[in-house]
């Protein structure tokens, strides 16, 4: 199998579970690494045994390079991954596609032009987790899914967090940080978003940085920080998810769908295994599910090699670039129905993406 040659724009905290991934599976091949701070991207390449290009500008400027990851953080998605395309680049990019929805838009519609491949994340969905929620759903034995429940709340990013600033950007927050992984869980589930209804609150206007090396940094809060949502889904269920920055202490599901007939509890769409299970009408209890598929442990970067497949084999991947537009159209209209007081459409296209094989790729 041709290796397809990798370059990491973004050396920070996920770059590194992102390249010891990408450096284990057959197909691709991590040859550079960028970063803006050039000590952090010699840092890692020292750590992977790859090179560290000089500037972003010289990795997308090397002619070994076919795809280029976009690790950095969101207000610089459009900057990088629209040069990358401009070079040549098939690209596959961290959440949010990007930060406005007209960028999502050209990016798209650039790849589309170029005759390139575009991919974001999160990927998690691919994972065995989700996959088997899925299945489950698939097979009829709830019924016909009615609604769900999702639930991402804490009490945010500063106490643990190296740099937690960017999250409470605009652009960050709990909806455009987490948000992406309910989303995306759900329309693997349910298909694409028809509707939603929202409303948000900023708590706090600034925030005091806990966690080390930034403590006692006074973080000012740019965005919301408590969402919720009712979303209406093209195949039928209604769906109520809140993302939350403010939330101490909780005791709701991660996601917890409705059917007709049964209910099902998937697991945390930020990981890829997590416990199933399943409640039945005719035994009137929860059930554990066996969770025996691939992809099980943290495989940050799966997206990206099933979209090296998804080239060899001439089909779209299935952590795709129309399904992170959708994403981010849809986080756009919450936020526009909590500004405007009124329902909002979400008009871009988005075919469910395929299951996983139950086979590792």
């Amino acid at each position: 199998m041709a290796c397809l040659g990798v370059g990491v724009v973004g050396c920070g905290n996920i770059s590194q579970v992102y390249l010891r991934n990408l450096s284990s599976w057959c197909g691709l091949e991590v040859r550079s690494v960028a970063d803006i701070d050039r000590n952090r991207a010699e840092s890692r390449a020292l750590e992977f045994r790859v090179r560290a290009a000089s500037s972003v500008e010289a990795l997308l400027d090397d002619p070994e390079i076919g795809l280029v990851v976009n690790l950095t953080t969101p207000q610089a998605h459009h900057t990088v991954s629209f040069a990358a395309l401009n070079a040549g680049k098939h690209l596959y990019s961290e959440k949010p596609l990007a930060v406005r929805l007209e960028h999502g838009h050209e990016l798209v519609e650039r790849a589309k032009s170029a005759g390139l491949m575009i991919g974001c994340a999160p990927d998690t969905v691919l994972g065995a987790g989700l996959q088997t929620a899925r299945a489950i759903l698939d097979s009829g034995e709830i019924g016909e899914p009615v609604g769900a429940q999702a639930f991402m709340m804490g009490p945010g990013h500063e106490s643990w967090h190296p740099d937690p600033a960017f999250y409470y950007q605009v652009g960050g927050g709990p909806l455009f940080d987490m948000g992406p992984y309910y989303l995306t869980a759900l329309i693997n589930l349910f298909g694409p978003v028809e509707r939603v209804t929202g409303s948000a609150r900023t708590t706090f206007a600034t925030r005091t940085v806990t966690s080390q090396p930034r403590a006692g940094e006074v973080v000012r809060v740019e965005t919301p920080t408590h969402i919720s949502a009712v979303l209406d889904f093209a195949s039928g269920p209604v769906v109520h998810l809140t993302t939350s920055f403010d939330v101490q202490a909780h005791s709701m599901p991660f996601i917890e769908v409705y059917g007709s007939q049964g209910s099902l509890r998937v697991p945390d769409p930020n990981g890829f295994g997590g416990a199933v299970e399943v409640w039945g009408s005719e035994t009137q209890q929860w059930r554990p599910v066996s969770v025996d598929r691939s992809y099980s442990e943290n495989s940050r970067g799966l997206g990206a090699l099933d979209m090296a497949r998804a080239l060899q084999e001439g089909r779209e991947p299935r952590a795709s670039g129309q399904v992170g537009l959708h994403v981010l159209e849809t986080m756009h209209a919450v936020l526009a129905s909590s500004r405007e007081g009124k329902h909002q459409t979400v008009a871009t296209p988005c075919p469910r993406p395929d299951p996983m094989p139950t086979q590792e790729l």
